[in-house]
């Protein structure tokens, strides 16, 4: 029986080697979980008669011990955690979440050890008998949480329900530094940054101010590594007071759009005075006001309404594709994230430094300077002491990101499309710049229920649009981005991807943004085309659908408070919006949009 343990212990051994791709690296048997000591794993036994439960709880030790020899710098981490030691253990569970989690998103064996070893881990642990939030241990709870993110993996089941107790108070708290975690992964320098950044916000650590030379690499779009970029991107300008903390406006809103119809069908005789004086009205509207049939005059027409569409991207899949999708888009994201984060970066220190306070100095009157107290003490009448902080004219805003999801999008660009989406969603979350991202498509290909109720009236001439159109909203404005991540993912399903009516699409989110409170309002759409939708086409004439864009984007442009920007894809859209740039491959979209929006918050 020794022999059989003792082979055991070799295989584990060999295996540790590999994983940690140290020929130094051994294991040896104690009686229950320890830390590694130096180069060796201390792995609880797993008894003679080699229990399944036991031999996986060992097998994960050991994958746990060989992870971090392999991912784990300890002169890095000695140098980056903190020195109170109720910080310095949610500082090291954090660590161990991230070389655990590199381990589990490699490697389904090792993923499988290391969640039988996070079951042994909690069995001892203080959170399964915590009854109040008080009583739960602050570093099991953030490490378990960090997990979930990480990995994907629920926690043990023995500790949900002391995780009850205190995750919401740590997802209030933290919840935009929890998931930034996942873009500095596989970075330890960007990740403890991150990750000190945690700590300060749940009041275990003080905020560190960067050096000079940090905050002029930062500054500096050809300098600086990978990772640190990505930090960067995550944390805003660390020397800009609050850059970090995110503005949630909001837990849950009513969907005022998820119901009524998408457009109302447009009646060629209305004149173009009275739709300004709609939009005029509209303009001071409550945020809670409809403005579906609000457009251009036009003769422009559906021929039915009935069968159209606007659909939450979680009606279109259950949370188990969600989640797969989500995850598929992630693995997407490897490759471009960090020009894409960089890009952001100086986006967001762009829209900081315009809200950032300031003062005027030498002032008659205000409030008394506290450089200039010597100065007061030595001449109490010196009338310029004072100073006066300058209103900022960084104005509310809002930002509609709208993507074409039509079929030529497939592949490459719509991959590209929803990770500029996410990124830019949490950046100017983290600005204080209300996001919101919607699709659009159609129900079917070459008209769908329309179409079939065309051909059963008979099919009279110049029936207008014949297809059913689907409008997606994959993150609402007053939705936070944490809880609307997984949506994005929906733009990587097989089949969701049909035909393009930009026109009414165009319109659909005008008018959402009309009807929000925000100062000022600003539409991006993306596109790789023209208005593609075959039946409409053919039974209306194949400028219609281009025709009706034309006049929208010009209504919009000329009559509305709505700011108009659009990209183009390997198409010329500068031929149908004023303010616009083509881009003749998907991997310019990340920089085109960004350079885009800095360019129109620079002249705000």
């Amino acid at each position: 029986m020794a022999e059989k343990i003792d082979l055991f212990r070799r295989a584990l051994a060999g295996a540790t080697r590999a994983i940690a791709r140290d020929p130094e690296a051994d294991v040896v048997f104690a009686s229950d979980l320890a830390p590694a000591s130096g180069k060796t794993a201390r792995v609880p036994s797993p008894g003679p008669a080699l229990e399944p439960k036991l031999v996986a709880e060992a097998r994960g030790a050991a994958d746990s011990a060989g992870l971090r020899l392999r991912y784990h710098d300890p002169k890095l981490h000695a140098r980056t955690a903190p020195i109170d030691a109720d910080a310095r253990s949610v500082f090291d569970a954090l660590e161990t979440a991230r070389v655990e989690a590199l381990g589990a998103r490699a490697m389904g064996g090792v993923r499988d050890n290391l969640a039988q070893l996070a079951e042994a881990r909690v069995r001892g642990d203080a959170i399964v008998r915590a009854r109040s939030a008080e009583e739960v241990p602050l570093a099991t709870a953030v490490g378990l949480i960090a997990r979930e993110r990480l990995t994907g993996e629920p926690p043990p089941r023995a500790a949900g329900g002391g995780l009850r107790l205190i995750a919401p108070w740590i997802e209030d708290k933290a919840a935009a530094e929890l998931d930034a975690l996942a873009l500095t992964l596989d970075d330890q320098a960007a990740f403890a940054k991150l990750s000190r950044r945690l700590l300060e916000d749940l009041d275990l650590a003080a905020a560190e101010e960067p050096t000079e030379e940090q905050a002029e690499e930062a500054g500096d779009e050809a300098e600086g590594d990978e990772g640190a970029s990505e930090d960067k991107a995550e944390q805003g300008e660390e020397g800009t007071p609050g850059s970090g903390d995110v503005e949630m406006r909001g837990e849950e809103v009513e969907d005022q759009e998820a119901q009524g119809a998408s457009s109302e069908e447009f009646e060629a005789g209305e004149d173009e005075a009275s739709a300004g004086d709609n939009l005029a009205d509209s303009v001071t509207a409550a945020p809670s006001r409809r403005n579906w049939d609000l457009s251009p005059a036009t003769d422009y027409k559906a021929f039915t309404t009935r069968f159209d569409e606007i659909v939450e991207s979680e009606e279109l899949c259950d949370e188990q594709e969600l989640g797969r999708l989500r995850a598929y888009l992630d693995q997407q994201m490897a490759g471009l994230h960090t020009v894409v984060t960089r890009r952001a970066n100086r986006l967001q220190r762009r829209l900081m430094a315009q809200q950032a306070r300031s003062w005027d100095f030498d002032q008659e009157e205000g409030i008394l300077d506290a450089a200039r107290l010597a100065r007061v003490v030595v001449n109490p009448g010196h009338s310029l002491s004072y100073k006066i902080e300058r209103d900022t004219e960084f104005r509310d805003t809002i930002v509609s990101l709208v993507i074409d999801n039509s079929g030529s999008m497939r592949g490459r660009p719509i991959a590209i499309a929803a990770i500029c989406g996410d990124i830019l969603a949490r950046t100017l979350e983290r600005c204080g710049v209300a996001t919101e991202i919607l699709g659009f498509t159609t129900r079917g290909w070459k008209g769908g229920q329309s179409r079939e109720a065309w051909l059963t009236a008979g099919r009279p001439a110049n029936p207008g649009r014949l297809n059913d159109l689907r409008h997606i909203v994959y993150k609402r404005a007053d939705e936070p981005y944490r809880h609307a991540r997984r949506n994005l993912g929906l733009m990587m399903r097989e089949g969701l991807l049909k035909e393009n009516i930009d026109g009414e699409a165009l319109l659909w989110a005008h008018n959402r943004l009309i009807a929000r409170p925000e100062e000022r309002r600003i539409l991006m759409v993306i596109s790789d085309g023209a208005p593609v939708d075959d039946s409409t086409a053919s039974a209306n004439g194949g400028s219609y659908l281009e025709r009706h864009l034309r006049q929208v984007i010009e209504w919009i442009e000329k009559r509305s408070t709505v700011e108009l920007i659009a990209i183009g894809i390997g198409h010329d859209v500068t031929r149908y919006y004023e303010r616009a740039v083509t881009i003749m491959d998907a991997d310019q979209l990340a920089g085109a949009m960004i350079e885009q929006l800095a360019k129109l918050f620079e002249t705000a």
